[in-house]
Formats: structure tokens, C-alpha cells, sequence
């Protein structure tokens, strides 16, 4: 007997709803319905639909918005979206940002059900690919955390809390993965199967950051023109990680205080209390301790998310772990280019074993990723790889106070490293790339700041191999 495939309709005209479950009932759909977003999220977190059909229209949400959540947490549920036919401009730019398709009122039941019969043939397919790719990540899952004593040593700290319901806090330097740890932990949590949601504390403006974490009511401030559904609410029944929490501001903090005590919540601008049950996983590359000392973070929210502390090493503290990830991070690449790049040259590898990695491992993937795309052979080569890399210890030497480290040459020796050529070279470099971060990497503004054309600096960049 075949299994009959799941449909959540979200509409706040009950007449539809009924209408709409009786009939797809009929033609052998599994149906569960919902008067608002807010529901309506919830249910398809619990019954996990084949397909959503929502009303554009909600009375405490937009489809817009509704969609945008949707798609976060299942990229390839398909979405139909109902609207009056007024409105089918604002429907078309919805299925621009991912929707199936969209039907008008009033609505005709063979249209409906045709629409629906061929967006589930398109999830279905969707479906197959996001699992095949699932099953292909975790079967590489294994070297995900390297094999060096401080990657086994991160594995099973996080194998010891993940069952639990603790709260953690995630130390690590920028690029160093702590969101994947995050990731990883849920993963291996009861919780699993309840939703991520991670929020960057960093990129929220301070007059924001409230609304994002608590959700808001329409018209509680101005520009309050819809009810909003905050990441606490979304993360209910599941995690919720912040990372670089220590950039909210004091304000936010008592109020994120309150509802970790409390573990209720109230929108902005909101009269009833949501109860939550969420786990709460935060990062930083700050210590939290010292941003009390500064004033920065308050110290009874410290002592609430501390029950657990993860020391996520930087890469110069695995290099063990370097040709690994570089291989990883070369397939990955190798498949989304279409390519297929061996491998790394000896002199490659022990470039990357070299180099400290301030950026880590989005440094390091960032690098891969240019250089697979400049290879041609089999093998990437130096040549591929970025200045600062090939040049690291020349650069460092140039750092270095006359007479420190080094030893006088004997007369006619060749001193590389005191190459009047090599130090014009380097300060060439550094000028470009000084000017380039400050236009953010506009070449028309780079080349006007240095008084070149576009053309010169354009040789002058292959010329310094940038």
C-alpha cells in the first residue's frame, strides 16, 4: 500500500481550509491545515509535509516571510502560493525567491490539484538530490574534525554534551568552525530532529538585534508594518546558536536574560507569554570573562550559558590536519567546478603547512578553492597559490629587527631575503592590496587612488601573482 503524501494548508478563511482538506482527503492526500504562520510553521515542523499551500495573505505573517522560514530550514519543500488575482505581481516576485507556483482565488479544484501533482513531482526529485548529497557529507563526516590529539580531543568533549541539554559556549578564533561545531552538537543531540537556527550577533545592528531574538507585534514601532516571528520562537523545541553574542548590547542582554530564566517569551510590543524549550549554544572569539571586565557583557548571562565551554583549536594548533582538509575542501571544489585536480605538489604542501592561517579554515578553503580553479594540470602548483602564502617567511624575515634570527652571510653569498628586487616587489604588493581592501576591491577606484589605469594595474596584479 502506498503512503500517502503529506499537505499542510495554511489560511486564515476556515471555510477554505475545510473545503480544501475534504477534497484533497478525497483524492488520497494526508491533509493537516492551519489559520496562521505562526501554527502553520509549527505544523510543518512536527507533521513534516511533502508540500506546503499557503495563502499569501496571513493575518500575523507575510507569504514572503513565511516562505523565507520555510525555505531556511527545508530548502526543497515545495511551496504553493494562494492570492487574489490582485496580487499576482507580489505572487510572481514570491516564486522568484523560491515558491513552486501559485494559484488565485477563487479557487477551481482540478487546477489546484493538477498544481500540487506537479510540484510534488518536483520536490520528489529535489528531495533525491539533497539526500543523495546529505548521504555523500556524512559518509566524509569522518575526517570532518581531523585526526590530530586537539581534533579528537574537540570530538569528544562534544560526544559528552551533546545528549545532555546544557548550554555551551563555542571559543574559537574567526574561521576556525565554530558554527559547525554547533551544527554538530544539535546533530548528535536529542533535538536533532527540531530546528537549527543561528544567528550572527556581529551583523545585527543594535536596534534590531531585539526584534530578531524575540519576534514583534505590527505597529510596536515604527516601521512594525507585520507581526515578525522571532529566531526564539522559530528555534522552539530545537537550538538556537549565537554566535559572537558578546556584540549585543546591554539592553538586549536583560532581556535575553529574562527569557533564559524564565524560558518564556514576549514579542515586542506583545501582551501573551510563548512558552519556549530551547537549548542555547553561543560563540565567540572573545573571552566572555574579559568582555565583563570591560563592561561589555553581563556577568549573571555569563554564569546562565556557561555549563559548558568548547575550546575549538585554531589551525596552527592541528597542522596535522591541514592535508585532509585541503583534500576535502579540493573535492568540494573539484564538484562544484566540474574539475578534477589531483591533488597538491610537495612544494604546495609544504607551503600550507608553513603558513600560520589566521583566517583558518575559511582561509584555507578560500585558498584551495582559487587555486583549483587556476590549475590546469593535475597537480595545483605554487605557482596557484596567493603571495602572502609562497612569500610567508620572507615576509616574516623582512619583520624582523635588523640581526634578529638570522646570521650574517659570507661575502658573495646570494642573500635572497636582502634582494633589493624582492623588497621593492613585497612593497609593491602590499600597497595594491592595502588599496584594494579600502575601495573593497573596486580595480577602476584601485587604479584611480594609485594614478595607474586599469590596464597597468591589471599587469602589475598578474605580475605579483594576486
Amino acid at each position: 500500500m502506498n503512503k500517502k503524501q503529506k499537505v499542510v494548508l495554511i489560511d486564515d478563511d476556515r471555510d477554505i481550509c475545510l473545503l480544501m482538506e475534504r477534497f484533497l482527503a478525497k483524492n488520497d492526500f494526508d491533509v493537516r491545515t492551519a489559520e496562521n504562520g505562526i501554527k502553520g510553521l509549527r505544523l510543518i515542523r512536527d507533521f513534516k509535509p511533502d508540500l506546503l499551500l499557503t495563502d499569501f495573505k496571513l493575518g500575523d505573517i507575510t507569504g514572503a516571510e513565511l516562505l523565507q522560514k520555510v525555505k531556511s530550514s527545508d530548502p526543497d519543500l515545495p511551496v504553493i502560493i494562494i492570492t487574489g488575482y490582485s496580487d499576482i505581481k507580489v505572487a510572481i516576485e514570491v516564486i522568484k525567491q523560491g515558491a513552486f507556483d501559485y494559484v488565485t482565488k477563487p479557487l477551481f479544484p482540478d487546477e489546484i490539484l493538477m498544481t500540487i501533482k506537479k510540484a510534488l513531482e518536483s520536490g520528489t526529485k529535489e528531495r533525491r538530490g539533497t539526500a543523495a548529497i546529505l548521504k555523500k557529507a556524512e559518509k566524509a563526516s569522518q575526517y570532518v574534525f581531523g585526526n590530530s590529539p586537539a581534533s579528537k580531543n574537540l570530538v569528544k568533549q562534544m560526544d559528552l554534551v551533546a545528549p545532555t541539554n546544557f548550554s555551551v559556549i563555542i571559543y574559537g578564533e574567526s574561521g576556525a568552525g565554530k558554527e559547525a561545531i554547533a551544527r554538530e552538537i544539535h546533530r548528535r543531540s536529542q533535538r536533532a530532529n527540531g530546528p537549527f537556527i543561528p544567528m550572527d550577533c556581529g551583523s545585527i545592528s543594535k536596534e534590531l538585534a531585539g526584534s530578531e531574538l524575540f519576534g514583534h507585534e505590527k505597529g510596536s514601532f515604527t516601521g512594525a508594518l507585520n507581526q515578525k516571528i522571532g529566531h526564539f520562537e522559530l528555534a522552539n523545541g530545537g537550538t538556537l546558536f549565537l554566535d559572537e553574542v558578546a556584540n549585543l548590547s546591554y539592553d538586549v542582554q536583560a532581556s535575553l536574560l529574562r527569557v533564559v530564566q524564565e524560558k518564556k517569551l514576549k514579542r515586542i510590543g506583545g501582551t501573551s507569554e510563548i512558552d519556549l524549550d530551547v537549548r542555547i549554544i553561543v560563540a565567540s572569539n572573545e573571552r566572555l570573562p574579559d568582555a565583563i571586565r570591560k563592561g561589555k557583557f553581563r556577568e549573571d548571562l555569563y554564569y546562565r550559558f556557561n555549563e559548558f565551554t568548547l575550546e575549538v583549536p585554531s589551525l596552527r594548533e592541528r597542522k596535522e590536519d591541514i592535508p585532509d582538509f585541503a583534500k576535502i575542501f579540493l573535492n568540494q571544489t573539484n564538484e562544484e567546478l566540474g574539475k578534477s585536480v589531483q591533488g597538491f605538489s610537495a612544494e604546495v604542501q609544504m607551503h600550507f603547512k608553513n603558513y600560520p592561517w589566521y583566517g583558518n579554515l575559511r582561509e584555507l578553503n578560500n585558498v584551495v578553492k582559487r587555486a583549483t580553479l587556476l590549475t590546469e594540470g593535475e597537480f595545483i602548483e605554487s605557482a596557484a597559490l596567493p603571495f602572502e602564502i609562497v612569500n610567508h617567511a620572507r615576509l616574516m624575515f623582512a619583520d624582523k629587527p635588523a640581526g634578529q634570527g638570522t646570521e650574517q652571510k659570507e661575502e658573495g653569498e646570494d642573500n635572497k631575503k636582502g634582494d633589493l628586487r624582492m623588497a621593492a616587489y613585497e612593497a609593491e604588493y602590499e600597497m595594491i592590496l592595502e588599496v584594494l581592501k579600502k575601495v573593497n576591491f573596486n580595480k577602476s577606484k584601485a587604479a584611480a587612488l594609485l594614478n595607474v589605469d586599469r590596464k597597468t594595474l591589471y599587469n602589475k596584479m598578474k605580475k605579483l601573482n594576486m
